[in-house]
């Protein structure tokens, strides 16, 4: 009966977590021609949304404004019952140990229960360690007495949202799903059949599970790598970006990935760890994956003493010197601050006695991070600003930073992301990081 809604198009969805993970796949069940109810504890999001507006720079707020008549937002998780499938999309972060921290999944799922009926459909799709779906959530929702597969049906898909990516939007990705029975996946596929170019369905949940943690850990270890190959050819006095472009021409066995100042989003810096503190129950060392991190987790410190390094060239020490982040994003071309090192970068030049400022287009106030409270707004990219610093650190490689005239009205530039390139009469005053 359920799979027959969801081919009709009748099926209410409920996705809990409109950030940008959940808004996006509002947008699709909408186009798609569902009824989508968004639930979310952020009264200022659900505010926003309600008068059509996007509080995310890459989703135009035209996406909102033409779904209108089938998105409602809303903070009232009383209307559970009203949903026949319901879309887990809350962060998983880590605590201050590295360690998971559930609490928003776990606490999701505890609502989700107090209002559960027979024959809705729960779909998790926030990373986190194989087990977490058939084992913990499981475990929660089968507390009100109804079970698993037979009362109720349970799934897992991961999310791959790359935000800003302007090819791969949600609809274009295929999903990976795994069901807790042949039924929870039958009817889990049916739901994504609806919005995605293509599902792959597999044996269980903690296959599924696991997918996601492959993928990212991937990108960590091979960014870790290049990360690491950086360092060490910049002491042979070698350009790792002009070796990654000659390796990209050979046309099998090579996939380029770039250094940068550290990693950043909801996903690379975090997953890896999730199967690390897993592996520790199975009595399983993770070394490789626990080395890509502590080397993509020093990265800041080594932006950070090639600063001190230019400035004490310039016979400049950090203590007092003035000095200006490019870029608090994570990655070009977006809002998103999610882990940044940008906070960290900001973080140990302070402590180091630097005045610290920030320049970002599409952030003009830092937001409050779970680690980091930066009191801080954007200031103006302008001529007159920028001789006003010591050091310019570029952090993120927006599209709209004009290399050239960065580097024509700063004193000194610490380059993390190759900005400055093929400006060779400038070399004296970049320093690649």
């Amino acid at each position: 009966m359920l799979i027959k809604k969801i081919k009709s198009k009748k099926a209410n969805i409920g996705i809990i977590g409109i950030g940008y993970v959940g808004l996006p796949l509002v947008i699709e069940f909408c186009k798609a021609g569902f009824y989508v109810t968004g639930f979310d504890i952020d009264p200022e999001k659900i505010e926003l949304l309600r008068k059509g507006k996007s509080y995310i720079k890459h989703i135009d707020a035209s996406h909102i404004m033409q779904n209108a008549s089938l998105f409602t937002p809303t903070s009232d998780f009383s209307k559970l019952p009203d949903m026949d499938c319901i879309i887990i999309c809350v962060p998983t972060p880590l605590n201050k140990n590295r360690e998971p921290d559930m609490t928003y999944v776990f606490n999701t799922t505890k609502t989700i229960a107090q209002y559960l009926r027979k024959g809705q459909l729960v779909v998790l799709e926030s990373t986190t360690y194989p087990g977490t779906t058939d084992e913990d959530i499981r475990g929660i929702l089968e507390e009100t007495g109804l079970k698993a597969g037979e009362d109720f049906y349970l799934a897992y898909s991961p999310e791959r949202e790359d935000p800003g990516n302007k090819t791969f939007i949600t609809s274009k990705i295929s999903r990976v799903i795994g069901g807790y029975t042949q039924n929870c996946l039958k009817i889990a596929k049916a739901l994504y059949d609806s919005i995605v170019v293509e599902t792959v369905p597999v044996s269980s949940t903690k296959v599924a599970e696991a997918t996601k943690l492959l993928e990212n850990i991937y990108r960590a270890v091979n960014i870790a790598l290049v990360n690491e190959m950086k360092m060490l050819f910049d002491r042979i006095g070698i350009d790792i970006w002009e070796v990654i472009e000659a390796s990209k021409t050979k046309p099998f066995g090579f996939q380029a990935f770039y250094p940068g100042p550290g990693l950043g989003g909801h996903c690379i810096p975090i997953d890896p760890f999730y199967l690390t503190w897993k592996a520790r129950e199975y009595d399983f060392p993770t070394r490789f994956i626990e080395l890509a991190g502590e080397i993509n987790a020093n990265m800041p410190y080594y932006v950070i003493q090639k600063t001190m390094d230019a400035l004490n060239n310039k016979g400049k020490s950090v203590k007092g010197s003035k000095i200006l982040i490019l870029g608090l994003a994570y990655k070009k071309d977006v809002d998103d601050p999610r882990e940044s090192p940008s906070f960290k970068l900001i973080e140990l030049l302070e402590e180091r006695g630097a005045i610290v400022d920030y320049n970002d287009p599409y952030i003009p106030k830092a937001p409050k991070m779970r680690k980091y409270k930066v009191k801080k707004d954007s200031v103006p990219l302008t001529a007159e600003n920028l001789t006003r610093y010591d050091c310019v650190i570029i952090a993120t490689d927006h599209s709209v930073y004009d290399p050239e005239f960065i580097v024509e009205n700063s004193q000194l530039i610490v380059d993390t992301r190759n900005l400055v390139k093929n400006l060779s009469m400038y070399f004296d005053k970049v320093i690649k990081a």
